[in-house]
């Protein structure tokens, strides 16, 4: 299994606050040994490796998680938690689970 991690620097050459977030987490609980590389998406050089990434397995957003394993196609994840919990077996609380699924889709609401 490979493992890459694209993070994204914003137009104004500012680290990506999520991007950062993530980046914290992954070593708060030791998982960074587990990422193969770190992809930068710079959102000032469509060009970059990340912003590449990015248009080639279509996501809009940052960070995210691309899952390759031999001979299957790759797995994309945009939600940390999904990713810690399915890839790197950890256990997660559907609470933090269910925020950062509102945080990333704004346009989410409870009924």
């Amino acid at each position: 299994m490979t493992i890459t991690l694209v993070k994204k620097i914003l137009k104004d050459g500012s680290p990506c606050k999520k991007c950062g977030d993530v980046l914290n987490k992954l070593e708060q609980n030791n998982q960074m040994q587990f990422i193969d590389s770190v992809v930068i998406a710079d959102e000032r050089d469509d060009q970059s490796a990340g912003m590449q990434l990015a248009k080639q397995y279509d996501v809009d957003r940052a960070p995210f998680f691309i899952v390759e394993n031999e001979g299957e196609a790759a797995v994309i994840y945009t939600i940390y938690m999904k990713f810690a919990k399915e890839v790197l077996n950890q256990k997660t609380q559907e609470a933090d689970e269910l925020k950062e699924i509102m945080d990333n889709n704004q346009d989410l609401d409870f009924l």
